[in-house]
């Protein structure tokens, strides 16, 4: 599997109130990753912590399978970086379906993708 791309969201971003409501489907990569940073919001309590999570997409804008964790840094115990990784994977899975536009969804359905979920500070 090849990685085709990887972006780092900084904690300055807003979650979306529940799942992706856009108004246009997306037509490329940078809209992914704006229309995803849009549904993170860290949460308060972590600082200087951060999970890369890898995932693909189906074609239809949904994920190929959970998002796998590939690096963690959570400052805290065992509990705490769980509920960071599962925050992390939340937000990733409540933006879900994105919606492509065709030439989106050839270009990117089946790739690897990795996403940095980073704390406010």
């Amino acid at each position: 599997m090849r990685v085709v791309a990887v972006w780092v969201l900084a904690g300055a971003f807003l979650a979306t109130a529940t799942g992706a409501s856009w108004a246009e489907p997306l037509q490329t990569v940078e809209d992914v990753g704006d229309a995803l940073g849009k549904c993170w919001a860290p949460p308060p309590e972590f600082k200087d912590s951060f999970v890369t999570l890898k995932f693909g997409f189906k074609g239809n804008g949904t994920l190929m399978g959970p998002p796998q964790p590939t690096a963690i840094r959570v400052t805290g115990d065992e509990t705490q970086r769980k509920a960071f990784v599962a925050a992390a994977t939340d937000a990733l899975q409540g933006c879900m379906p994105l919606e492509f536009s065709k030439a989106l969804a050839d270009e990117i359905a089946g790739n690897v993708f990795t996403l940095q979920f980073r704390s406010a500070e």
